[in-house]
């Protein structure tokens, strides 16, 4: 609705990731260089962590469009609760492989095989796991065993690990010592500073053809700082939301005014982020469950009296009910 208005190519803050618009902080453009570097050491695992929004979709998408497809065949797996008996089959999918209805060790043997022929077509194979944190310990083992194939003393797989802070938590287990004497690099994604804020929007804005259409006054990135702690989902969704307002409202610029008004609008929509709002006004909120667990607690209680009446009838053990 609003490019017409402000003459803009292309939404510069739409919330679907996209390595067009990657902006290099200092934590991106360190993640960046060690999935590269990764890739030229062709072996091991490579995990970036950061909290949700950070962007670390985006950087897939980036290394993605960047790799060399003669040289590379590389796959993404977004995981959910995968057990480990699942993982070969959406492995095998993720490569295009068959994988209905064969055995595990079907399976193994087929994988196998693709990477061998890989190798010999002169192609490494990479597999990047996002939402790593999902993964439970077996899984991740059984992942580990997977870069175990070898040919002529080289490594067939390698795997890249992206997952939220929690994950970090979870390659400290005691049972995951092998798999973390094979990580040649890690680093964690954190909010954008202030100033990173301010040329992360004033970035996507130049790419979609932004001069100064609308004028942002310079006081308006410290609330949005404020309000997004610098998640670059965050930043998005506010400033979709007040180039929209802008729009809306016929204005030639964007003002501490405007960028209040949406933010107060997005707070009483329930939008707002989890980090702005104080221990204090959380623990007075009412919890909107409370109704709900209160209701099937009478229920409960109604229930153990209905038994309670009827114990003699129904069953003489019945009657040790409390």
């Amino acid at each position: 609705m609003y490019l017409d208005y402000f003459g803009l190519s292309a939404k510069p803050f739409q919330l679907t990731p996209d390595h067009r618009f990657l902006y290099l902080s200092p934590a991106h453009k360190k993640a960046v260089a060690y999935l590269r570097y990764g890739l030229t050491q062709a072996e091991g695992f490579i995990v970036v962590t950061g909290d949700i929004g950070t962007g670390k979709s985006t950087l897939v998408r980036n290394l993605f469009a960047t790799i060399d497809t003669k040289k590379l065949t590389a796959a993404q797996l977004v995981t959910t609760q995968l057990d480990a008996n699942e993982l070969l089959g959406l492995v095998s999918a993720a490569f295009k492989l068959p994988y209905a209805n064969l055995t595990k060790a079907e399976l193994l043997a087929q994988f196998q095989g693709f990477l061998r022929a890989e190798c010999i077509a002169g192609r490494r194979v990479l597999l990047v796991i996002d939402e790593a944190q999902n993964l439970p310990i077996r899984t991740l083992e059984e992942l580990r065993m997977l870069s175990n194939f070898e040919a002529e003393n080289q490594p067939l797989l390698q795997c890249f690990l992206l997952g939220q802070k929690e994950f970090r938590i979870t390659l400290g287990s005691p049972q995951l010592e092998q798999l973390r004497q094979r990580v040649i690099a890690s680093t964690d994604l954190r909010p954008l500073s202030r100033s990173d804020t301010t040329e992360y929007i004033h970035h996507r804005l130049r790419l979609c053809g932004w001069d100064d259409n609308p004028i942002i006054e310079a006081d308006c990135f410290t609330l949005i700082q404020d309000f997004t702690n610098g998640t670059p989902r965050k930043i998005n969704l506010l400033m979709d939301r007040i180039l929209l307002y802008v729009c809306l409202e016929e204005l030639i610029k964007i003002d501490s005014s405007v960028v209040s008004s949406v933010i107060e609008e997005l707070q009483a929509e329930d939008y707002v982020p989890a980090n702005s709002i104080t221990d204090e006004e959380r623990l007075s909120s009412p919890d909107p469950l409370e109704p709900r667990l209160a209701a099937l607690e009478q229920i409960f209680s109604d229930s153990a009296d209905l038994l309670r009446a009827h114990a003699n009838t129904i069953d003489p053990s019945l009657r040790k009910l409390p």
